[in-house]
């Protein structure tokens, strides 16, 4: 079998030794940058390799580009390649909160046009509920070549958002919490506040009690109902820099709504400069 958005613990347990499946591990704190390899030497799931937020799956900060830039491509597909994943490996990601960065590497899976990535839903929590194993042992893979190339359009530039504003072609939607939405408590960036016209959407609403991913017939009508009218392939998907927006992209392609862009720097690039508006 082959999925694109969410893998269950059960699917994942069946498939621990398949040769053409590879684990990711994303944990990762924006409080703590050494978390993500600390709690990963602890134990991981079996045969999971490290994926590092900060530099796998982002590039050098400039002041202006947000905090979590998109790193250049070719030291990631070198890491995937030495990992065993060509193009026909069936790559599960997963963290401990949710999905929220595990996502990130879900969605630039995607965008490198790689479709057999897939979320563990429920993360290595929801696999040590069931009482599932977890190991020390650093995974060994012999190493092949991954071949990706970025896709056209699934992305947007800060001059593209602004474009779009005062119109009603596009939709804008922020992912972070509604308290920072609305410029309140804002302890990660220098500004607080939101771009003028953006929706909120928070990502953890696409959870349900159990830190599971709702369904699709309870997704689909609350971001058509967010969208008002706007196609999905006019909505720009943002958070505070890039990171959680994802999460609401897989919640997207979970309801069956496609071609949502993400705008990678997001709040924390928007804000760095004092000439864009800001509403809260």
């Amino acid at each position: 079998m082959n999925s694109s958005t969410l893998i269950s613990c059960e699917i994942l347990a069946e498939h621990l030794n398949d040769p053409n499946w590879r684990i990711f591990d994303c944990r990762h704190l924006l409080s703590d940058v050494a978390y993500g390899a600390r709690v990963y030497a602890e134990g991981h799931l079996p045969g999971a390799f490290f994926m590092r937020l900060d530099s796998d799956l982002s590039g050098p900060m400039t002041g202006s580009n947000g905090r979590h830039p998109l790193p250049e491509m070719s030291p990631l597909m070198s890491k995937l390649g030495a990992a065993g994943v060509t193009s026909q490996t069936q790559v599960v990601v997963y963290d401990d909160v949710g999905g929220m960065v595990a996502g990130r590497l879900w969605w630039m899976l995607r965008w490198l046009g790689h479709q057999h990535v897939a979320l563990l839903d429920g993360g290595i929590t929801h696999w040590l509920k069931q009482g599932r194993p977890v190991s020390a042992e650093l995974p060994k893979s012999a190493p092949t070549v991954f071949s990706g190339a970025t896709q056209p359009g699934w992305t947007v530039s800060t001059a593209d958002v602004l474009a779009t504003l005062g119109t009603h072609e596009y939709c804008v939607v922020d992912a972070r919490a509604p308290d920072r939405f609305r410029g309140e408590n804002e302890t990660l960036d220098p500004v607080g506040g939101h771009i003028p016209g953006a929706r909120n959407r928070f990502f953890k609403d696409n959870l349900d009690a159990d830190g599971l991913f709702r369904s699709s017939a309870e997704l689909r009508p609350e971001f058509l109902s967010l969208f008002a009218g706007v196609e999905p392939k006019h909505v720009i998907m943002q958070c505070g820099s890039g990171v959680s927006a994802c999460h609401n992209l897989l919640a997207m392609e979970i309801a069956g709504l496609h071609g949502a862009k993400l705008y990678v720097g997001s709040w924390s690039e928007w804000c760095s400069d004092p000439r864009r508006p800001v509403a809260r």
